[in-house]
């Protein structure tokens, strides 16, 4: 095994299946991934569902179809694949240390590395739920893990707080398996989920989701016995006597999803607090040179397929730098104005924009006819993209012009306005 790389990538999930292809593609002779778990894949080997691919392959795929996909492109090419081994240090000189059962310790060093970690789930310690401690709580990914690729029946009657995209497809697939799935609940006065997983998951099977509301007490000995849920007011306070309880023996949590960033924080590399994922240029490398990021270690992704393409920039950049090839010039800084979360990237080098700069971003609320503009600091409008409909669950995309980045003066703001404010 070698010790020198062109290109690292940690991750074999899709994000790092998508970075490694592209970076053998892009040139990079010597790539390696590394994964901690004994298959490539990630968290598409336990997401039985179809739904994936539509964007992509053009048609409709299974998680492990879709993983398989990227697999077998991984193995006709020279890439090495390095499994059951944990990354425990990356460094700003490239130098990545890891350990495995097989191998034993090693030290690497690559002339690009690509962060594809992914994401992890929030807990019920992250939430504060109150209540009693019995058994029969479970985030929704590792009840989807237990169910799809254990073979585990996780319990027979069910109550889902929050209305991520997991959470709904648990609830779906709970009540295949025969489980009595008796309301989804979210905090928030909107899902924050897809809209088709709403209809697929929740509405064809006539399972209740309540909006505004949120689980006040667990109650239970050995095992959950009830939950009781409350209604929350404008500032997601429980309100007194509109107390509901459901007896259940299951919590599934789809409480939100956290970029999983010890490594990169470890690396001194800059962490945007709106994502809790490392900022990013345009080419998805972080502000360290060299260190490149994509998936959902950066943010939250909606779709796969998303993840795939901005994890293929990623690995082809990673082999451009590997190869002695910067990017530079002026920076613009993009910020998030009226309505908006965040933007990925956070920044835009506009020197390195072939065609146009591919933006991403989530808005704060649900907003029909409205408009995302596109300000310089100088407040000329350089560009606008009417809506429909935006909602918190769904991301939104729009392209940036090479030919408007170069005409903008100063920092860029995105904004969403209403079309009689434009209209004024």
């Amino acid at each position: 095994m070698n010790k020198q790389y062109d290109v690292i990538v940690i991750g074999g999930g899709p994000a790092g299946l998508a970075a490694a292809c592209a970076a053998c593609e892009n040139g990079a002779e010597r790539v390696l991934v590394i994964e901690r778990d004994h298959s490539l894949g990630g968290i598409l080997n336990q997401c039985i569902h179809n739904g994936f691919g539509l964007h992509h392959f053009k048609e409709e795929l299974t998680g492990p179809e879709y993983a398989g996909r990227f697999i077998k492109l991984l193995s006709e090419t020279r890439a090495e694949v390095l499994l059951d081994t944990m990354v425990v240090k990356v460094t700003s000189d490239h130098k990545v240390t890891c350990i495995s059962s097989a191998q034993g310790y090693q030290e690497l060093t690559a002339g690009a590395i690509v962060l594809a970690m992914g994401c992890r789930e929030r807990t019920r310690g992250a939430i504060a739920i109150p209540g009693d401690r019995p058994a029969g709580i479970f985030t929704a990914g590792a009840a989807q893990r237990y169910v799809n690729m254990e073979g585990y029946m996780v319990g027979r009657r069910v109550v889902i707080l929050g209305s991520g995209d997991i959470g709904l497809i648990m609830a779906r697939r709970m009540t295949l398996e025969g489980a009595k799935v008796l309301a989804c609940v979210e905090l928030c006065p909107y899902s924050n989920g897809l809209n088709r997983n709403i209809v697929q998951c929740l509405n064809d099977y006539d399972i209740p989701l309540y909006l505004s509301h949120t689980i006040t007490d667990i109650i239970g000995r050995e095992r959950v016995e009830q939950v009781v849920i409350s209604k929350v007011d404008e500032n997601r306070r429980p309100i007194r006597g509109t107390e509901q309880t459901f007896d259940c023996d299951t919590v599934l949590l789809s409480v939100g999803l956290i970029p999983e960033n010890e490594l990169t924080r470890a690396a001194g590399i800059p962490i945007d607090r709106r994502t809790n994922g490392a900022l990013v240029y345009e080419n998805m490398e972080t502000m360290i040179p060299g260190i490149f990021a994509c998936g959902n270690v950066v943010h939250v992704h909606d779709l796969v397929d998303f993840v795939t393409a901005e994890s293929e920039k990623a690995g082809a950049a990673a082999a451009r730098y590997a190869a002695g090839k910067r990017n530079g010039g002026r920076v613009i800084k993009l910020k998030n104005g009226n309505a908006v979360n965040y933007t990925v990237p956070q920044e835009i080098r506009p020197d390195g924009v072939e065609k146009l700069a591919e933006v991403f971003f989530r808005v704060n609320n649900v907003y029909r006819d409205r408009l995302i503009t596109v300000t310089d600091e100088a407040g000329t409008v350089l560009c606008r993209f009417p809506r429909e409909h935006m909602a918190p669950g769904e991301m939104e995309k729009i392209p940036l012009p090479r030919v408007l980045l170069e005409k903008a003066e100063g920092d860029i703001t995105i904004s969403v306005i209403a079309k009689e404010a434009e209209a004024k």
